[in-house]
């Protein structure tokens, strides 16, 4: 790509009907929430969308779904990890052949292997997507040592999304570190750390898609050079945050339901927790807090 990946890029969830069978529509209409927010791009599927529990025919499947419904509007990150390299280059191919704009893959997920197996896999994607390729370090995590071998090694990789801990701090050290063979670091995990992060030189976020809107005009703030307006806007949104990293994605899911963006929370995950009617009330008053700055 010429322009270079920055911004608010939302983690799609997965949506599913009442039966639990995948809901294309909905995830149609969580694209088209994502555009209405103001987001900057749309990644999936990833951690966030449930892509482990999610056949190579249905990951493909909706990929296609995600890309099209994106119709140009906005970039489009295609999650393609693996259990191995062979997995992750097919996934790669498909996704850059519909249409993806960047890949983005976790290590192996079973056995994450030698260090240099590691090596070949992330260069396995790069060959076979043909698109810029986003490194998703999540906990434990590879060191920064390691980000910057694959980064300078194997062209394409050109982008992390950095979740290891402590995340600001491998932020920076990345950055410091690669100069331009890196494009841009990425903060995750739902965004916790997005201020620091972004003082530390991080080019973008990919939080959960539930309130986009308010992840944007985090964003929006920081980049006019508004700390303070960022700090305030942030300290709103760091409740809902902290409620769902304490409940999953179940929690996140809820909310795209209140927002009228998918039909159920359903989760294909096993063993999620459930929302009780306490935890129910604490949402609707979290959202409550929150809605003088949605869009949609």
């Amino acid at each position: 790509m010429s322009k270079r990946l920055r911004g608010i890029f939302p983690v799609l969830q997965t949506p599913l009907d009442e039966a639990g069978d995948l809901d294309p529509a909905s995830l149609e209409r969580e694209v088209d929430f994502c555009v209405q927010c103001g987001a900057h791009g749309v990644v999936f599927p990833v951690l966030g969308g449930e892509f482990q529990f999610l056949s190579d025919r249905e990951r493909q499947q909706l990929v296609e779904v995600v890309i099209q419904a994106a119709d140009g509007r906005l970039p489009v990150v295609a999650g393609v990890a693996g259990n191995s390299a062979a997995i992750a280059r097919e996934h790669a191919e498909h996704a850059g052949k519909a249409g993806a704009d960047a890949v983005v893959a976790l290590p192996p997920l079973v056995a994450p292997g030698t260090a240099e197996e590691r090596v070949e896999y992330y260069r396995a994607i790069a060959d076979a997507a043909g698109v810029p390729v986003f490194i998703q370090n999540s906990p434990p995590g590879m060191s920064p040592d390691f980000l910057v071998r694959l980064l300078t090694e194997i062209e394409n990789v050109r982008y992390v999304k950095e979740e290891a801990h402590p995340s600001a701090h491998n932020v920076a050290r990345v950055v410091e570190a690669t100069g331009e063979h890196c494009w841009g670091v990425f903060g995750g995990a739902l965004g916790r750390w997005m201020i620091s992060e972004m003082r530390r030189g991080a080019v973008g976020f990919m939080p959960a898609a539930e309130t986009t809107d308010v992840y944007v005009q985090i964003w929006d703030a920081f980049q006019a050079g508004d700390q303070a307006e960022a700090r305030r806007i942030f300290n709103l949104l760091l409740p809902l945050i902290n409620f769902n990293m304490l409940l999953g994605m179940r929690a996140v899911k809820e909310t795209l339901v209140r927002r009228g963006v998918i039909q159920t929370a359903q989760m294909r995950q096993p063993g999620c927790a459930e929302l009780d009617d306490e935890d129910r009330r604490e949402l609707a008053e979290l959202l409550e807090d929150l809605r003088p700055l949605f869009r949609v």
